[in-house]
């Protein structure tokens, strides 16, 4: 009798097991990893030489590091916008019964189907200054008068990164908004037209407190992942120009494979993953209250 009490509680663990697994190789020992390196000034093969607490010093007080931060703290405000703006309004509109949605949100969905590495590719031939397709458009229909540098010049190339990172990371927040409208009765909006709300005091009182929920997973995940980007802005423009477009995910790169700096590489990334838990938990106190 024991012994099938003892199997019964052990095979829900022995469910969970693989993923826990998975979990523990691909995400916990990475962390962990990461965390012990930044104590050493290591060239992670036989130098190993202990440093305490001072990568981490020095990271408070890297002008560039912090510069790196703030950058990316300006590209993640922007790109989020961007994304939830864009796709709480496309979401709106294919929600509607329109002949052919189906494949609107098909195309609409693409960008975010292309890797990154073929988006930044793609977005760097349009932008070139000499064979790219949008100085030819321009050029054509006398709207400049000499080609753009649009990724070579420090007033542009944020923008640029900018405005690619949304154009391709838009559809996924379009379909996650779209599942949570859909879920949402049409019984409580003919109860607000009767009792005389217009469409904004809908949208602000029906719509989006049914979608809390979703929103406020939406922004988490979508600020975390935007706030380490790396290879729509690396391929494009490695940083520059100058720093330009120096995000911390950049600055880390660099300093780990071009110095070969890995352990301040590393409390550089812990402090990156700080900040990443820090936005999840201030988003979700906000989205918490009323």
């Amino acid at each position: 009798m024991n012994s099938y009490r003892v199997k019964g509680k052990l095979i829900p663990y022995l469910f969970i097991a693989p993923a826990a697994i998975v979990i523990a190789a691909l995400v916990v020992y990475p962390i962990a990893n990461g965390i012990y390196i930044s104590f050493f000034n290591t060239n992670l093969v036989n130098k190993w030489e202990f440093t305490g607490l001072q990568h981490y010093l020095k990271a408070v007080v890297d002008q560039d590091f912090r510069e790196s931060v703030i950058r990316t703290f300006i590209f993640t405000f922007w790109v989020v916008i961007g994304h939830f703006v864009l796709g709480f309004i496309i979401a709106s509109l294919v929600n509607r019964p329109l002949r052919g949605r189906a494949f609107f949100r098909g195309i609409l969905i693409m960008p975010w189907i292309f890797p990154d590495v073929v988006v930044a590719l793609l977005w760097k031939w349009i932008f070139n200054t000499q064979n790219g397709i949008l100085n030819a458009l321009l050029l054509n229909f006398g709207l400049t008068d000499s080609a753009v540098s649009w990724l070579g010049s420090a007033s542009t190339a944020m923008a640029c990164v900018v405005f690619v990172s949304i154009w391709k990371g838009y559809p996924l927040v379009m379909v996650q908004l779209l599942a949570g409208i859909q879920t949402i009765s049409n019984d409580l909006y003919e109860a607000a037209k009767i009792d005389g709300a217009n469409v904004v005091q809908r949208f602000r009182y029906v719509t989006v407190p049914s979608l809390k929920p979703i929103i406020s997973t939406v922004l988490i995940l979508d600020t975390v992942w935007v706030f380490k980007q790396f290879t729509l802005v690396y391929i494009q423009t490695q940083g520059g120009p100058g720093s330009s477009t120096m995000v911390s995910a950049i600055e880390i790169y660099k300093r780990a494979f071009n110095y070969f700096e890995f352990g301040y590489a590393s409390a550089e990334s812990v402090f990156i993953l700080i900040i990443c838990y820090a936005i999840g938990k201030i988003f979700r106190r906000l989205m918490d209250s009323e």
